[in-house]
């Protein structure tokens, strides 16, 4: 079996060419038969779709995914599941790379390719911190989004508790998540 993995972090992603649609396009089209999606950061192994997968592979099977990224941003943990495959003879192909192999030149490449991955991750994280720590002399900044006003909010939560509107109308109405709706309720219980 011919397995895929894509992975995003964020939403923004879907814009750089990295959104889940484009990465199972690739896949589909270099053999993927069943592929797994994870809106997860690439820094934890723990997300719920790669463990499925995870859980799936055998020996003789394929894994694909687009870039190295796309499996894990730590050297550490990326080695360890490269390895984990290997050793059950999962073929890993990823496609910026070729398939990995358990050669010297193959983990030394895989190494490289991995710490520049986390080290790219750093990055990110470093010059986030650092346009907070800019953001925060400026005595208007506020951390987090914006308060988002809910003008119809009142008036919906009435029209629910009457039973004119169902709630997953007024969830539709308001544009707003369920647990959003429980909170910002509870002032009219």
């Amino acid at each position: 079996m011919i397995y895929g993995y894509a992975r995003v972090s964020t939403t923004a992603q879907a814009k750089d060419g990295n959104s889940l649609e484009a990465q199972e396009q690739v896949l589909r089209e270099k053999g993927a038969q069943v592929v797994y999606f994870d809106n997860y950061t690439g820094t934890t192994t723990d997300r719920p779709e790669f463990n499925k997968l995870l859980g799936k592979v055998v020996s003789g099977d394929i894994l694909i995914v687009t870039k190295v990224d796309r499996l894990t941003r730590c050297l550490i943990e990326g080695m360890k599941i490269i390895d984990e495959l290997l050793k059950r003879n999962v073929t890993v192909n990823i496609l910026n790379l070729g398939c990995i192999d358990n050669t010297p030149a193959g983990r030394l490449t895989l190494q490289m390719f991995m710490a520049f991955a986390e080290f790219e991750r750093n990055m990110i994280v470093e010059r986030t911190q650092e346009g907070k720590r800019i953001a925060r002399l400026n005595p208007d900044y506020k951390e987090g989004r914006p308060a988002r006003e809910y003008d119809e909010l009142e008036k919906t939560y009435y029209e629910v508790k009457f039973k004119r509107l169902s709630l997953d109308d007024a969830l539709k109405k308001l544009n707003i998540p369920r647990s959003t709706w429980f909170y910002r309720t509870k002032q009219f219980r």
